[in-house]
Parts: C-alpha cells; sequence; structure tokens
C-alpha cells in the first residue's frame, strides 16, 4: 500500500495544531476551577500568577541539564534565550532569540502566541496574559541563577496582549 506522504504531514500538522491550542484551554480550564475553589477572597490574576511561578520553577529545573557555561556567557546567554524561545514554539507561538547590543543580553521576540486567542474564549483580561508569560519566565530563571551562581533578569519591553504587535523580552546578567 502507498503512502500520501502529503496527506500524512497535513494530519500530522493538523493534530499538531490542535494539541498546542489545547495546552492554552486546558491552563485557562484550570484557572477557572481555581478561582471557582478559591472563593470571593482571591482575584484571579493572584491564582494566574501563581501557576505561571509553579510552572516556571518546574521548567526551570528541567533546563538545568541542557545549559552549558563552558562555552562563555555569550553563548550560554543565547541558549538560554533559545530555550525561552522555543516554550513558545511548543506552545504555538513563531520565537526567536537574538544577540542584544551589549554583551551579556539577549532579546526573545515573539511575533505569535496563541495564548491572547485562548484567553479571550474565557474572558482572561489581556493584562494578565502579559503579566503570567513575564512571571512564568522570571520564575525559569530563578533556580536557573542560583544554579549557575549568576544573576540572570529578564524585563518585557513589549507584548502581544498589550497591543503591541509582539512580545519583545530582555533576558540579561545583571552585575
Amino acid at each position: 500500500m502507498s503512502v500520501n506522504a502529503e496527506k500524512e504531514i497535513t494530519k500530522l500538522w493538523r493534530n499538531l495544531h490542535a494539541a498546542q491550542t489545547e495546552i492554552c484551554r486546558t491552563f485557562y480550564r484550570w484557572r477557572e476551577v481555581a478561582i471557582e475553589v478559591a472563593g470571593p477572597g482571591m482575584k484571579p490574576i493572584d491564582i494566574a500568577l501563581m501557576a505561571a511561578e509553579m510552572m516556571g520553577k518546574d521548567i526551570g529545573k528541567g533546563l538545568l541539564p541542557r545549559l552549558n557555561w563552558l562555552k562563555g556567557e555569550e553563548t550560554f546567554l543565547t541558549m538560554l534565550g533559545g530555550a525561552l524561545a522555543g516554550i513558545w514554539v511548543t506552545e504555538g507561538g513563531i520565537a526567536m532569540a537574538e544577540k542584544g547590543e551589549n554583551p551579556g543580553e539577549v532579546f526573545v521576540r515573539c511575533t505569535r502566541c496563541p495564548w491572547p486567542t485562548a484567553a479571550r474564549e474565557f474572558g482572561v483580561p489581556m493584562e494578565e496574559v502579559a503579566l503570567t508569560r513575564e512571571r512564568l519566565f522570571q520564575a525559569i530563571l530563578e533556580d536557573v541563577s542560583v544554579f549557575f551562581n549568576v544573576n540572570l533578569k529578564i524585563e518585557m519591553l513589549k507584548a502581544i496582549p498589550r497591543g503591541e504587535g509582539e512580545y519583545l523580552l530582555r533576558l540579561y546578567k545583571e552585575n
């Protein structure tokens, strides 16, 4: 029996996009349940930020074996920026890491992010989407900073949910 490669690739591509969409929807379904369980004393943004921090710490621990300081600071930061961009790509975004103008800095740019679309479906404010993404990345860097004894920081310069057309984050080593 012959295989229609184009048909198989199209089927895999559709399945990948469906899985990526489900990642975002599952997070927001979980958020709704957590808000309901927490009761009126808890703000939805606080619940979302706590979840982002928990997920970030877990992702950060998983990144440690993949990072290497031996090739120097610039290569390390580029690898780390690429790993952060890779998180977006896994979720269905278009992202990349770019060297900064100054040594010790890398920019992570995302031009397509699936989270605002999913958030709209669940009535989540766009500012929460931007803040949870920033908190996720900050939490990832906490264990990486401790493990490599380097003070790493990340700051969000632009965010798609804020209407700025792209995410732009500056990853840098603080002196």
